[in-house]
Protein backbone atom coordinates (compact mmCIF):
# COMPACT_ATOMS: atom_id res chain seq x y z
CA UNK A 1 0.00 0.00 0.00
CA UNK A 2 1.50 3.36 -1.03
CA UNK A 3 2.06 5.63 1.98
CA UNK A 4 2.64 9.37 2.35
CA UNK A 5 4.12 10.57 5.66
CA UNK A 6 4.25 14.15 6.98
CA UNK A 7 5.03 15.82 10.29
CA UNK A 8 7.42 15.03 13.16
CA UNK A 9 7.86 11.32 13.80
CA UNK A 10 7.73 11.72 17.59
CA UNK A 11 4.36 13.49 17.57
CA UNK A 12 0.95 11.82 17.99
CA UNK A 13 0.05 9.99 14.78
CA UNK A 14 -3.06 10.51 12.64
CA UNK A 15 -4.03 7.94 10.00
CA UNK A 16 -6.11 9.54 7.21
CA UNK A 17 -8.42 7.31 5.14
CA UNK A 18 -9.73 8.75 1.89
CA UNK A 19 -13.00 8.46 -0.04
CA UNK A 20 -13.66 6.03 -2.90
CA UNK A 21 -12.38 7.21 -6.27
CA UNK A 22 -9.87 9.59 -4.66
CA UNK A 23 -6.49 8.97 -3.02
CA UNK A 24 -4.10 10.50 -0.50
CA UNK A 25 -4.07 13.87 -2.28
CA UNK A 26 -7.44 14.81 -0.73
CA UNK A 27 -5.84 14.99 2.73
CA UNK A 28 -2.84 17.11 1.79
CA UNK A 29 -4.45 20.47 2.69
CA UNK A 30 -5.62 19.07 6.04
CA UNK A 31 -2.26 17.54 6.97
CA UNK A 32 -0.55 20.84 6.09
CA UNK A 33 -2.73 22.55 8.71
CA UNK A 34 -1.86 19.95 11.36
CA UNK A 35 1.91 20.33 11.28
CA UNK A 36 2.29 19.34 14.96
CA UNK A 37 0.98 15.83 14.19
CA UNK A 38 2.67 12.86 12.53
CA UNK A 39 0.39 12.04 9.58
CA UNK A 40 0.12 8.71 7.75
CA UNK A 41 -1.83 9.04 4.49
CA UNK A 42 -2.08 5.84 2.44
CA UNK A 43 -3.62 5.21 -0.96
CA UNK A 44 -6.10 2.45 -0.17
CA UNK A 45 -6.04 -0.76 -2.25
CA UNK A 46 -7.37 -0.23 -5.77
CA UNK A 47 -6.79 3.55 -5.57
CA UNK A 48 -4.15 6.03 -6.68
CA UNK A 49 -0.62 4.65 -6.48
CA UNK A 50 -2.05 1.52 -4.83
CA UNK A 51 -4.28 0.80 -7.86
CA UNK A 52 -2.31 -2.39 -8.49
CA UNK A 53 -3.02 -3.66 -4.97
CA UNK A 54 -6.26 -5.68 -5.12
CA UNK A 55 -9.20 -4.58 -3.01
CA UNK A 56 -10.50 -7.72 -1.28
CA UNK A 57 -12.77 -6.39 1.46
CA UNK A 58 -13.18 -3.84 4.22
CA UNK A 59 -11.84 -6.39 6.70
CA UNK A 60 -8.74 -7.16 4.65
CA UNK A 61 -8.03 -3.44 4.22
CA UNK A 62 -8.47 -2.87 7.96
CA UNK A 63 -6.00 -5.67 8.70
CA UNK A 64 -3.42 -4.17 6.32
CA UNK A 65 -3.86 -0.76 7.96
CA UNK A 66 -3.42 -2.22 11.44
CA UNK A 67 -0.07 -3.60 10.28
CA UNK A 68 0.81 -0.23 8.75
CA UNK A 69 0.05 1.53 12.06
CA UNK A 70 2.15 -0.98 13.95
CA UNK A 71 5.13 -0.31 11.70
CA UNK A 72 4.89 3.46 11.21
CA UNK A 73 2.84 5.12 13.97
CA UNK A 74 4.30 6.63 17.12
CA UNK A 75 3.92 4.00 19.89
CA UNK A 76 2.07 1.75 17.44
CA UNK A 77 -1.23 3.62 17.81
CA UNK A 78 -2.96 6.33 15.78
CA UNK A 79 -5.92 8.64 15.75
CA UNK A 80 -8.10 7.53 12.82
CA UNK A 81 -9.81 9.95 10.41
CA UNK A 82 -12.10 8.51 7.73
CA UNK A 83 -14.33 10.24 5.20
CA UNK A 84 -16.88 8.33 3.12
CA UNK A 85 -15.24 4.98 2.23
CA UNK A 86 -12.52 5.85 4.71
CA UNK A 87 -15.08 6.06 7.52
CA UNK A 88 -16.35 2.54 6.79
CA UNK A 89 -12.79 1.27 6.80
CA UNK A 90 -12.16 3.12 10.07
CA UNK A 91 -15.11 1.39 11.72
CA UNK A 92 -13.81 -2.03 10.68
CA UNK A 93 -10.29 -1.06 11.81
CA UNK A 94 -11.33 -0.04 15.32
CA UNK A 95 -13.59 -3.09 15.65
CA UNK A 96 -10.94 -5.59 14.56
CA UNK A 97 -7.84 -3.86 15.98
CA UNK A 98 -8.86 -1.59 18.87
CA UNK A 99 -5.34 -1.72 20.29
CA UNK A 100 -4.07 0.23 17.24
CA UNK A 101 -6.58 3.08 17.55
CA UNK A 102 -6.88 6.20 19.72
CA UNK A 103 -9.53 8.82 18.91
CA UNK A 104 -11.73 8.20 15.86
CA UNK A 105 -13.35 10.66 13.42
CA UNK A 106 -16.03 9.37 11.03
CA UNK A 107 -17.58 11.61 8.37
CA UNK A 108 -20.09 10.77 5.65
CA UNK A 109 -20.98 7.18 6.55
CA UNK A 110 -24.38 5.47 6.13
CA UNK A 111 -25.48 2.58 8.35
CA UNK A 112 -29.17 2.57 7.34
CA UNK A 113 -30.73 0.32 4.65
CA UNK A 114 -30.58 1.72 1.12
CA UNK A 115 -33.94 1.94 -0.67
CA UNK A 116 -34.17 -0.37 -3.70
CA UNK A 117 -30.63 -1.84 -3.35
CA UNK A 118 -31.08 -4.14 -6.38
CA UNK A 119 -31.92 -1.20 -8.62
CA UNK A 120 -28.99 0.76 -7.23
CA UNK A 121 -26.60 -2.12 -8.00
CA UNK A 122 -27.99 -2.34 -11.54
CA UNK A 123 -27.57 1.40 -12.03
CA UNK A 124 -23.98 1.13 -10.81
CA UNK A 125 -23.21 -1.64 -13.31
CA UNK A 126 -24.75 0.37 -16.15
CA UNK A 127 -22.69 3.43 -15.20
CA UNK A 128 -19.47 1.46 -14.85
CA UNK A 129 -18.30 1.88 -18.49
CA UNK A 130 -18.72 5.66 -18.14
CA UNK A 131 -17.02 6.12 -14.78
CA UNK A 132 -13.63 7.07 -16.24
CA UNK A 133 -14.90 9.32 -19.02
CA UNK A 134 -13.92 12.97 -18.63
CA UNK A 135 -17.49 14.29 -18.60
CA UNK A 136 -18.45 11.84 -15.84
CA UNK A 137 -15.37 12.63 -13.77
CA UNK A 138 -16.14 16.35 -14.09
CA UNK A 139 -19.78 15.78 -13.06
CA UNK A 140 -18.72 13.73 -10.04
CA UNK A 141 -16.17 16.36 -9.03
CA UNK A 142 -18.88 19.02 -9.19
CA UNK A 143 -21.31 16.91 -7.15
CA UNK A 144 -18.61 16.37 -4.51
CA UNK A 145 -17.65 20.07 -4.59
CA UNK A 146 -14.01 19.24 -5.33
CA UNK A 147 -12.05 22.53 -5.32
CA UNK A 148 -10.97 23.65 -8.77
CA UNK A 149 -7.27 23.44 -7.89
CA UNK A 150 -7.73 19.74 -7.01
CA UNK A 151 -9.69 18.71 -10.13
CA UNK A 152 -6.64 17.34 -11.97
CA UNK A 153 -5.65 15.16 -9.01
CA UNK A 154 -9.23 13.96 -8.66
CA UNK A 155 -9.31 13.10 -12.39
CA UNK A 156 -6.09 11.10 -12.09
CA UNK A 157 -7.35 9.23 -9.02
CA UNK A 158 -10.76 8.51 -10.55
CA UNK A 159 -9.20 7.10 -13.71
CA UNK A 160 -6.62 5.08 -11.77
CA UNK A 161 -9.23 3.35 -9.60
CA UNK A 162 -9.62 -0.35 -10.27
CA UNK A 163 -13.07 -1.17 -11.68
CA UNK A 164 -12.98 -4.44 -9.77
CA UNK A 165 -12.42 -2.43 -6.59
CA UNK A 166 -15.32 -0.13 -7.54
CA UNK A 167 -17.74 -3.05 -7.79
CA UNK A 168 -16.54 -4.81 -4.64
CA UNK A 169 -16.62 -1.65 -2.57
CA UNK A 170 -20.10 -0.77 -3.83
CA UNK A 171 -21.46 -4.18 -2.86
CA UNK A 172 -19.95 -3.99 0.63
CA UNK A 173 -21.15 -0.47 1.39
CA UNK A 174 -24.66 -1.26 0.18
CA UNK A 175 -25.12 -3.73 3.04
CA UNK A 176 -22.96 -2.08 5.72
CA UNK A 177 -24.53 -1.79 9.20
CA UNK A 178 -23.33 -0.61 12.61
CA UNK A 179 -22.15 -3.69 14.47
CA UNK A 180 -22.94 -4.84 17.98
CA UNK A 181 -19.18 -5.16 18.51
CA UNK A 182 -18.93 -1.36 18.62
CA UNK A 183 -20.68 -1.28 22.01
CA UNK A 184 -17.65 -2.82 23.72
CA UNK A 185 -15.33 -0.04 22.52
CA UNK A 186 -14.47 2.96 24.68
CA UNK A 187 -12.55 4.92 22.04
CA UNK A 188 -13.62 8.58 21.84
CA UNK A 189 -15.50 8.79 18.51
CA UNK A 190 -16.58 11.89 16.61
CA UNK A 191 -19.38 11.29 14.07
CA UNK A 192 -19.89 14.02 11.46
CA UNK A 193 -22.12 14.75 8.48
CA UNK A 194 -22.34 17.77 6.21
CA UNK A 195 -25.61 19.65 6.37
CA UNK A 196 -26.00 19.14 2.59
CA UNK A 197 -25.32 15.39 2.70
CA UNK A 198 -27.99 12.96 1.57
CA UNK A 199 -30.60 12.15 4.20
CA UNK A 200 -29.41 8.61 4.91
CA UNK A 201 -26.00 9.89 5.99
CA UNK A 202 -27.44 12.64 8.19
CA UNK A 203 -29.85 10.17 9.81
CA UNK A 204 -27.00 7.72 10.39
CA UNK A 205 -25.31 10.09 12.85
CA UNK A 206 -27.68 9.32 15.78
CA UNK A 207 -27.62 5.62 14.87
CA UNK A 208 -23.85 5.57 15.26
CA UNK A 209 -24.11 7.53 18.51
CA UNK A 210 -26.31 4.74 19.83
CA UNK A 211 -23.80 2.09 18.71
CA UNK A 212 -20.63 3.81 20.00
CA UNK A 213 -20.60 4.21 23.80
CA UNK A 214 -18.16 7.16 23.89
CA UNK A 215 -19.25 9.23 20.89
CA UNK A 216 -20.31 12.77 20.01
CA UNK A 217 -22.09 13.77 16.79
CA UNK A 218 -22.29 17.01 14.86
CA UNK A 219 -23.73 18.39 11.63
CA UNK A 220 -21.43 20.74 9.72
CA UNK A 221 -23.43 23.70 8.35
CA UNK A 222 -23.32 24.69 4.69
CA UNK A 223 -21.19 21.82 3.38
CA UNK A 224 -21.70 18.54 1.55
CA UNK A 225 -20.10 15.12 1.48
CA UNK A 226 -16.53 16.12 0.58
CA UNK A 227 -16.30 18.96 3.08
CA UNK A 228 -12.61 18.39 3.83
CA UNK A 229 -12.04 20.10 0.47
CA UNK A 230 -14.84 22.65 0.82
CA UNK A 231 -13.80 23.86 4.27
CA UNK A 232 -10.26 22.65 5.03
CA UNK A 233 -9.66 25.25 7.75
CA UNK A 234 -12.77 24.16 9.64
CA UNK A 235 -12.01 20.47 9.11
CA UNK A 236 -8.51 20.87 10.55
CA UNK A 237 -9.82 22.92 13.50
CA UNK A 238 -12.37 20.21 14.28
CA UNK A 239 -9.70 17.50 14.23
CA UNK A 240 -7.33 19.48 16.41
CA UNK A 241 -10.09 20.24 18.92
CA UNK A 242 -11.13 16.58 19.10
CA UNK A 243 -7.63 15.16 19.44
CA UNK A 244 -6.53 17.77 22.00
CA UNK A 245 -9.67 17.78 24.14
CA UNK A 246 -10.65 21.33 23.18
CA UNK A 247 -14.08 22.84 22.55
CA UNK A 248 -15.60 22.30 19.10
CA UNK A 249 -15.84 25.36 16.81
CA UNK A 250 -19.03 27.28 17.53
CA UNK A 251 -20.49 26.70 14.06
CA UNK A 252 -20.80 22.95 14.65
CA UNK A 253 -24.36 21.74 15.36
CA UNK A 254 -24.50 19.08 18.09
CA UNK A 255 -26.61 15.99 17.37
CA UNK A 256 -28.33 14.22 20.25
CA UNK A 257 -30.12 10.86 20.53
Amino acid sequence: MHLNVTGPSGAPTILFLHAAGTSAWMWRPIAARLELFHCLIPDLPGHGQSAGVPWHSLDDTADQLADLIGRHANAGRAHIVGLSLGAYVALRLVTRHPERCNHIVLSGVNVLPFPHPTLMRLAGCLMLPLMKRDFMVRAQAKALRIPEDQIDEYRFAAKAMSLRAFLRIGNELMTFRAEQDLKRLDHPALVLAGEREQGLIRRSVPELLKALPNAQGYLVPGVGHGWSGEAPDLFARVLQAWFMGQQMPNVMQRVSI
